[in-house]
């Protein structure tokens, strides 16, 4: 990169074609952060170039999406086991509640679905 990196700033790296906070310089590398902090990475400091304001912004929305990730996997509904009963009728009571348009009732059978889940199964299975 033509020019003097500041230490903080933010540059494109389109060897990993992403963008990472300019941390120092490590013999001939530029030593890069992901935005929203991580493992470090080096990257050839004669290619990577300041990062534009488009994708600044997309680098601090995905890093929150990825803090946020937790939440986020609370906002799907729990999927059941197969061939259990109670994942069984948790999630029939749960579709009940939704063809009646009772929103409260479907969080709660959610929720109790949850539970279960990490009660009797270890968790949610992987989708």
């Amino acid at each position: 990169m033509a020019g003097h990196m500041e230490c903080g700033g933010f540059v494109y790296d389109p060897a990993a074609r992403k963008v990472g906070e300019y941390r120092g310089n490590a013999g001939p590398y530029a030593m890069l952060r992901p935005v929203g902090g991580g493992r470090e990475w080096q990257a050839d400091p004669e290619r990577v170039r300041p990062a534009t304001a488009a994708e600044r912004l997309s680098a601090g929305v995905r890093a929150a999406n990825e803090r946020a990730g937790a939440a986020y996997e609370l906002s799907r509904p729990p999927v059941p086991v197969p061939d259990c009963a109670e994942c069984a009728e948790l999630a029939e009571q749960r579709t009940a509640a939704r063809l009646r348009f009772d929103w409260s009732a479907e969080t709660d059978a959610n929720v109790l679905l949850r539970r279960h889940l990490g009660e009797r199964h270890g968790g949610p299975p992987d989708r």
